[in-house]
């Protein structure tokens, strides 16, 4: 299955990047929870050169939610650097956060977050519809990565008639609207059963492998990340470091990520 992102709306293309998609230096990040400070990172450093399919693994509280929200212009770091897509994100006013998660990025969470009282294709066009998107390109763009994602004869239905593993196929398809170089997955099959969920990291690597994006996946699942290519393991807010799933199976990635926790 392949699906196109060469389709871009009129207007200029984000320029080329130089040097690793992703970036992270010293990123420390710390919240205000029941009167006292919980730091939730405490100086990652990361660099994903891409295109590719990578992981972030790690046990609940490890920080890896809180990394993914950085990656995905969501908040900004109390301490270091994040470069996505040559974008200092660190520096950029909350106006550019806002237009650069909203066109240079793909994001989807583990809820669909769809508008239940649109289609599907109404759905995928919302973003373009916010921000004054030409109608047509919007109506050609939904149509063609519903069709690349198997959902073209579900274009007209309402997420209330759609499954689960639909639903995210749709959210997906939402964030491809401007193709964007990076797409990020926070525990994307949370909400999806196994066999749904198999289906949808397969999609997510095939993704990454025939658009050459950079797809980052969330997950404390070995049997996710058993799909990535590489996985960066996350503990108490820092990289631990890394495993390469080269001929590894869902077991061989359990045993070596407690490997490398037990390590530390």
């Amino acid at each position: 299955m392949s699906t196109p992102l060469a389709s871009s709306p009129p207007g200029p293309s984000p320029a080329a990047v130089n040097g690793p998609v992703i970036r992270c230096a010293g990123v420390h990040k710390a919240y205000r929870t029941g009167g006292r400070d919980v730091l939730a990172l405490r100086g990652v450093d990361l660099e994903l050169t891409g295109p590719g399919f990578f992981g972030i693994m790690g046990a609940s509280g490890s920080g890896k939610s809180t990394l993914l929200h950085l990656l995905g212009a969501l908040d900004k770091p109390d301490q270091g650097q994040v470069f996505v897509s040559g974008k200092a994100l660190h520096d950029l006013s909350e106006r550019a956060l806002t237009t650069f998660r909203g066109r240079e990025l793909g994001i989807v969470f583990q809820q669909f977050n769809l508008i239940p009282t649109l289609t599907a294709q109404e759905n995928v066009e919302l973003p373009g519809v916010l921000q004054r998107e030409d109608a047509a390109w919007l109506r050609s763009r939904s149509k063609e990565l519903l069709s690349s994602l198997g959902m073209a004869e579900r274009a007209s239905h309402r997420p209330d008639a759609l499954s689960g593993g639909e639903q995210q196929r749709v959210a997906i398809a939402r964030s491809l609207l401007f193709a964007p170089r990076v797409l990020l997955a926070d525990e994307p099959t949370g909400n999806l059963d196994s066999a749904s969920s198999d289906k949808l990291w397969r999609l997510l690597k095939n993704l990454a492998a025939e658009n050459e994006m950079t797809v980052v996946m969330v997950t404390h699942e070995p049997a996710a990340a058993v799909h990535c290519e590489r996985i960066y393991v996350l503990r108490d807010g820092k990289v631990e470091g890394s495993i390469d799933t080269e001929g590894l199976d869902a077991a061989g990635v359990a045993a070596s990520y407690q490997q490398l926790v037990s390590a530390a």
